[in-house]
C-alpha cells in the first residue's frame, strides 16, 4: 500500500490538508499526519504544508529535527509544498530575515507597497482570496485543470526564484509573480489547494496519481 505522509511540525491547515487528499484518495493509500523524521524518509510520497510567519515555521521545523527529513525526501520522492510549506524550500526569506532550506535557489519575498490594480484602486498585502493561476510549463499535476483556473491566496511574501525554469505558473498581484514551482520530483504551491475547491482537489488527486517524473 502506498504511504503519503503529510508533515506535522504545528504549523499550517494539517487537518484541512490530510481531510483534502483523503476524500481524492482514489489509490487505495495510507494517508496520515506524521512528526516522526524515519516515518515521513519511509513513505513513498510527502506534503509538507505550513500557515503563517516563516521565522515560527522554520523554528518549528528544526524544533522537531524535520528539516533533515524534508531534504532527504525531496532528493527522490514525489513531494508537495503548500504556501509556507513551499516557501521554505528557497534559500532565504525577507520575512523575518529567515534562512530557508536552501533547496531551490533564490529567496522569498515582500508584495512592493503601495500597489494598485489597473484602475488605481490601493491593493492590500496580504493578497488575500480567489486569483487565476496561469499556467507557464506542461505538468501531469495540471490535469483537468484550466490554464488560468482560480485558486484560493493568503500571502504577503511570494517567491522570487533564482531560476526562471522553476516557475511553473503565475498569478498576478498586479504585476506577475511565481505561484507554482517545481523540478523533478518536487511540485510546489503558494496558494493553499485545501481552500481551493474541486481545483484543489483535482491537483491533490493528480499528486496522488503521479509517480515524480515530468
Amino acid at each position: 500500500m502506498m504511504k503519503v505522509a503529510v508533515i506535522d511540525y504545528g504549523m499550517g491547515n494539517l487537518h484541512s490538508v490530510l481531510k483534502s487528499i483523503q476524500a481524492v484518495n482514489d489509490q487505495g493509500a495510507d494517508i496520515f499526519l506524521s512528526r516522526d523524521p524515519e516515518a515521513i524518509v519511509k513513505a513513498d510520497k510527502v506534503v509538507f504544508p505550513g500557515q503563517g510567519a516563516m521565522p515560527d515555521c522554520m523554528r518549528e521545523l528544526n524544533s522537531y529535527g524535520l528539516a533533515e527529513a524534508v531534504r532527504e525526501t525531496t532528493q527522490t520522492k514525489p513531494f508537495f509544498g503548500i504556501c509556507v510549506g513551499a516557501q521554505l524550500l528557497f534559500q532565504h526569506s525577507e520575512e523575518g530575515d529567515t534562512p530557508g532550506l536552501g533547496l531551490f535557489p533564490g529567496n522569498v519575498v515582500r508584495f512592493s507597497a503601495n500597489l494598485t490594480d489597473a484602475a488605481g484602486e490601493r491593493l492590500k498585502v496580504p493578497h488575500m482570496g480567489w486569483n487565476r493561476v496561469y499556467q507557464t510549463s506542461s505538468h501531469p499535476l495540471f490535469a483537468g485543470i484550466e490554464d488560468g483556473e482560480r485558486f484560493y491566496f493568503v500571502h504577503s511574501y511570494h517567491f522570487a526564484p533564482a531560476d526562471a525554469a522553476l516557475t511553473l505558473a503565475e498569478s498576478e498581484y498586479p504585476d506577475r509573480f511565481s505561484c507554482i514551482v517545481g523540478r523533478g520530483n518536487i511540485f510546489a504551491t503558494q496558494f493553499h489547494t485545501e481552500k481551493s475547491h474541486r481545483a484543489g482537489l483535482q491537483m491533490m488527486k493528480n499528486f496522488l496519481a503521479w509517480d515524480g517524473s515530468v
